[in-house]
């Protein structure tokens, strides 16, 4: 499952260490804690359940759903069969044929059966327009569709709701003819026909078994973009893409993007899909991104419907990031599964970084890497600084919705590519081969995963299994000493404390090193990979000719915080010529992030540096301008933060407008060429040249704005008027908001009277005014929940609005906490609706240890208003618990 949201930013959120809401003074629980799960309780299922027939008679209103289990004992006890159900109203129960009374322990319904095997029939009534929580069978935008994962399925049926009952599935379908004439399961179509009453059937096998997180229904009046794909093994799979007939233009790019996936992975992992077809559905209501329902994925819009003009160029990278990684998930998640929740990252971590793969080999690979680590930076950093840090694997949760994190996606995505590092590709890939065969229609652990890659390469993992059970970001201390014409790197780890995890042990670190010639400019010697595995190493070098700099962790090889010894001009030469382009760019974040931080901490804001090099970039002609677009872009606020001891948002937010003023004073010429140069990009084409050129256009143009905001507003109101795609208009948009005044306004009515009737799009009026830096923001963003296209309901529309406001630092940190009080009035009342979305919008409240005592102060009270909501979520409370503890 993806857990990619809307927006045009957020971050996102666990731990062994429970924090019970009665030992805090002066605050009264308003409910109970939940019971933790622990990973160490984990007990075999009584039962399996290896054939299931369900029956569906689909009705918004009402739907009656009948489900036959074939169940056996598993293993010798004589224990009753346990059946997890939530909001169903059961009909009937029979054994073997006969009726029973029903009986309920803790929720549960208990049925005691005598032999090893028995069928176990029930019957339910379910109200599909009643359900908010888009969880288990829901109504959206007249469609029928489920989203089970983590444990949606006991909304739909009575089942044994864990990943490690596997089972095979037949699936009839019935509903009005009319209302829903497209009828999608799992599996492979087998029958249909006409009912009574204007009704009609359909019956559909899936011949593979699997877990009931995986099980997908889908009813509606949808058209179908139809292709197919013919594999290496010289197989025909039907390919289709269902929306609403009006979005259908709009599928092309997801389309092209599953055929490219399908190559893909025949290619790099040697997976052939195994159904004669394979099916997506686009649904305007979604808590995620997309889920990977075994042959027919459910989508969020979003990630499905994309052109040029109404989508961005990272609209349309995410969709096909996304379209690949749930295809993917055919082996890394659906064949091979997980054994319990806490194995999360054994299909979501892998899966990460097989789309990552994909994305670097359909595009730039340098700009790919920089995206993919500043999405870690922005979201998984602070999560495992926090109070909410947790392993890759965690070793307890109270609700599991709560575990689909940035660690357990992209860091997990980080622990596999520093094993691919370790191994080399071809082992890796040996690896992943013996892997899927071995445990092909299983459920199993991260355990089995790390085993497959040891017994597949002779290379021991045991000290590198440390990544999947300590938490928190490492920082390696590195200093190059040069004496007598031999170099030494001296390197020192700390992973820091975090809950529950106060003393840690040495990680296995993969460290790409190069030395770069101070005269010369060129590498000394090849590159190398050192494996940094105590906590202080010395690493020796051949000979080197001349002073040398130190270029470390290129290709962001581990995911840890580098705290390098630096000789004066050496980060600046970096920054200006370094080969390896990722550690290229790195250097100019720390020259950036150097300056930024001296003066956010007191001493006078030195610019000469920053703009010295940030012209060098724009003048070369070797960079290509995504490249330069993302190296001339500042550190983001929120990174800067988290740098500090107890920040005020306000000063790091007024220093960096200095230095981005400075930039566009001091270079006005040089990004005014670039930015009219950038303009003559094709629209039609998604080439990565026109793609880079688009996106060095916004860059340039945010920094003319900053530098003389009459010259940027005309420039913005121009590229706005003559936008050809959406990347253009929305740059245009975002800076003329950031600007103020009227033709602010004069554009966000324009955009919003052009765009109306496309909810996608109107997410992203609603989180332009929300990005916008500034106490007033608040005052808007009160506004726009009034305004009559926002709804809660639907969590892209609540993503982009609150979402993209905390995510604003000096919005959301007024000094009077009124930013604060707002989140929490939001998740509140978004708790009582969906409690997995009000879910992630807590994580901004719990980073108070960051900011300065008076600010915090506020955060944390926010957090206790929260706590203190009669009938509050799992969901919620376990998050706003633990950030507050």
């Amino acid at each position: 499952m993806s857990s990619a949201e809307g927006g045009l930013s957020l971050a996102s959120a666990p731990d062994t260490a429970l924090v019970m809401l009665d030992i805090r003074p002066g605050l009264e629980a308003a409910a109970a804690a939940p019971a933790a799960i622990r990973r160490e309780d984990y007990r075999a299922p009584d039962w399996l359940v290896p054939e299931v027939a369900l029956s569906f008679e689909l009705d918004p209103a009402r739907t009656i759903v009948k489900a036959r289990l074939s169940v056996t004992r598993n293993g010798e006890h004589d224990r009753p069969l346990r059946l997890d159900g939530e909001e169903l109203e059961l009909l009937g129960v029979r054994v073997d044929g006969a009726a029973v009374e029903p009986r309920f322990e803790d929720g549960r319904l208990v049925v005691d059966l005598a032999g090893p095997a028995a069928v176990v029939e029930t019957e339910v009534a379910i109200l599909p327009d009643k359900n908010s929580q888009l969880m288990g069978l829901y109504a959206s935008g007249g469609i029928l569709c489920t989203q089970c994962e983590a444990e949606g399925f006991r909304r739909i049926t009575f089942f044994p709701d864990r990943p490690d009952v596997l089972s095979r599935y037949t699936v009839r379908l019935s509903a009005d003819q009319h209302a829903f004439p497209i009828l999608l399961a799992n599996g492979n179509p087998v029958d249909s026909g006409i009912g009574p009453g204007g009704s009609h059937w359909a019956l559909w096998e899936d011949p593979f078994p699997k877990p009931c997180y995986l099980f997908a229904i889908v009813a509606g009046d949808l058209a179908c973009n139809q292709d197919s794909f013919r594999t290496a093994s010289g197989r025909t799979v039907d390919l289709g893409i269902w929306v609403r007939e009006a979005d259908l233009p709009k599928t092309q790019l997801a389309m092209q993007a599953l055929k490219d996936a399908f190559a893909w992975d025949e290619r790099v992992y040697g997976r052939e899909y195994d159904l004669d077809r394979f099916n997506i559905v686009a649904v305007s209501d979604f808590n995620f991104g997309a889920m990977e329902n075994k042959g027919l994925n459910i989508f969020n819009t979003r990630y499905v419907l994309a052109d040029p003009e109404t989508a961005t160029d990272a609209d349309i990278d995410a969709v096909a990031a996304v379209v690949a990684h749930e295809y993917f998930h055919n082996w890394s998640g659906n064949r091979v599964t997980c054994r319990d929740w806490f194995q999360l990252s054994l299909k979501e971590g892998l899966t990460v970084f097989r789309d990552q793969g994909f994305s670097e080999d359909m595009g730039s690979e340098a700009v790919q890497r920089i995206d993919q680590v500043r999405t870690l930076r922005a979201a998984q950093f602070p999560e495992d600084a926090g109070p909410l840090a947790h392993p890759i694997r965690p070793d307890s949760y109270m609700e599991i919705a709560n575990f689909y994190t940035a660690t357990v996606y992209n860091k997990g995505a980080e622990v596999i590519r520093m094993m691919r590092t370790i191994l080399g590709p071809e082992r890796y890939r040996k690896g992943t081969d013996l892997y899927f065969e071995r445990h092909d229609g299983q459920a199993v652990t991260c355990e089995d995963f790390v085993r497959a890659m040891e017994d597949a390469s002779g290379v021991d993992l045991g000290q590198f299994r440390r990544w999947y059970s300590q938490a928190g970001t490492p920082k390696v201390h590195a200093r190059l000493e040069q004496k007598d014409g031999k170099a030494a790197l001296h390197l020192r780890q700390d992973v820091p404390p975090t809950p529950g995890q106060e003393a840690k042990k040495p990680m296995v670190i993969p460290l790409r090193v190069a030395l770069i010639g101070a005269d010369s400019g060129r590498e000394l010697g090849p590159e190398r990979t050192v494996l940094l595995t105590s906590a202080e190493q010395v690493e020796p070098f051949a000979e080197v000719g001349e002073p040398a700099f130190l270029s470390i962790n290129r290709g962001f090889s581990a995911p840890v915080v580098i705290e390098a010894e630096r000789r004066p001009g050496e980060i600046e030469a970096l920054a200006a010529s370094d080969p390896d382009s990722f550690a290229r760019y790195e250097a100019g974040q720390e020259l950036m992030a150097r300056d930024l931080l001296a003066a956010i901490r007191g001493a006078d804001l030195r610019t000469d540096a920053v703009v010295a090099a940030v012209g060098a970039t724009l003048r070369s002609n070797q960079l290509d301008p995504a490249f330069k677009a993302d190296a001339i872009a500042l550190p983001a606020e929120s990174q800067l933060i988290e740098k500090l001891n107890r920040a005020d948002p306000g000063r790091v937010h007024d220093v960096r407008e200095a230095m981005r003023r400075a930039i566009g004073q001091g270079l006005s010429d040089d990004l005014s060429r670039a930015h009219m140069a950038a303009g003559g990009a094709d629209p039609a084409s998604l080439s990565g040249e026109a793609k880079g050129q688009r996106r060095l256009r916004g860059a340039t143009l945010a920094l003319l704005g900053a530098g003389d905001p009459k010259v940027g507003e005309a420039l913005a109101s121009r590229q706005y008027a003559g936008a050809r795609t959406m990347t253009e208009r929305q740059s245009a948009l975002m800076t003329l908001a950031m600007l103020g005044g009227d033709k602010a306004e004069e554009a966000l009515g324009d955009f919003y009277a052009r765009f109306e009737d496309d909810a996608l799009v109107i997410d992203k009026w609603f989180a332009v005014q929300a990005s916008v830096p500034g106490e007033a923001t608040l005052e808007k963003v009160e506004a726009l929940m009034r305004h009559p296209a926002f709804t809660m309901t639907n969590p892209n529309r609540l993503r982009a609005l609150a979402g993209n406001f905390a995510s604003t630092p000096s919005a959301f940190h007024r000094a009077d906490g009124a930013g604060y009080d707002w989140l929490a009035e939001t998740i509140v009342a978004a708790d009582k609706l969906n409690p997995q979305t009000a879910a992630r919008f807590v994580a901004p409240l719990g980073r108070w240890r960051r900011i300065e005592e008076g600010r915090a102060a506020k955060m944390r009270a926010a957090l206790e208003r929260i706590l203190r909501e009669p009938g509050l979520s799992k969901d919620v409370f376990e998050l706003a618990s633990k950030s507050l503890g």
